[in-house]
């Protein structure tokens, strides 16, 4: 049996430097998946929050939260990651450099934060103590697919099959970033970000960005 996967939310950016703008327009919006194979289910990046999270997996796909074995985040950008605490009962997955990268922010932002600040880093620190480190096949034809870069530990999800399908995060932010081969402007290491996309480009025949619809690769980027 093939992985099913359907795009439940399609995300898009804040502001959009490919079409001319200079300053944000709309909250930004990450990407959510599902992926569905012989021995899991598996949501990608739920980016919006609780109820509203828990409708459009219904209205798309009929499963509720319940029904999710493990949430994986490409990112711990909180974009990605809004409607993590409805699904209580599943496994959240954060690849191992992404959880020390943010960790040792966080520690180090805490030694200088003032009262208002700590608390909320604290929460931080505690929902990154609840998240697990993912194997690097997660379920039958989905693999981790590491993509440094955007972030420091910025990791996609491959699904084999007939067609290679990469969820990618933001290490392709949109269609039109791919296609001209653009990066997001705050990578944490712009080059990294370029080879990320070009290993993806080698690889995929559909692409699944953070801030947009599913894509195929028809020719593939210069």
């Amino acid at each position: 049996m093939s992985a099913r996967v359907d795009i439940i939310i399609v995300g898009h950016l804040s502001q959009n430097d490919l079409w001319s703008e200079k300053q944000p327009q709309r909250a930004s919006l990450a990407t959510t998946t599902l992926i569905r194979s012989a021995d899991s289910t598996i949501l990608v990046d739920p980016s919006v929050d609780g109820e509203v999270m828990a409708r459009c997996l219904f209205d798309r796909s009929g499963l509720r939260p319940e029904q999710i074995d493990a949430v994986f985040l490409t990112s711990f950008h909180p974009t990605h990651r809004r409607g993590l605490s409805i699904f209580d009962r599943a496994t959240w997955l954060l690849s191992q450099p992404e959880q020390s990268a943010v960790t040792q922010h966080l520690t180090n932002l805490r030694e200088g934060a003032d009262a208002a600040t700590t608390p909320l880093i604290e929460r931080e620190l505690e929902l990154l103590a609840r998240v697990e480190s993912p194997d690097d096949k997660l379920a039958d034809q989905v693999h981790l697919f590491p993509s440094v870069g955007a972030t420091p530990g910025c990791t996609a999800l491959l699904i084999a099959g007939l067609q290679t399908t990469v969820v990618t995060g933001d290490a392709v932010l949109t269609r039109d970033h791919f296609e001209q081969g653009k990066v997001w402007d705050q990578a944490s290491d712009t080059e990294k970000a370029r080879s990320a996309v070009a290993e993806i480009n080698e690889i995929a025949d559909l692409i699944i960005p953070g801030h947009d619809n599913l894509f195929p690769l028809s020719l593939k980027m210069m």
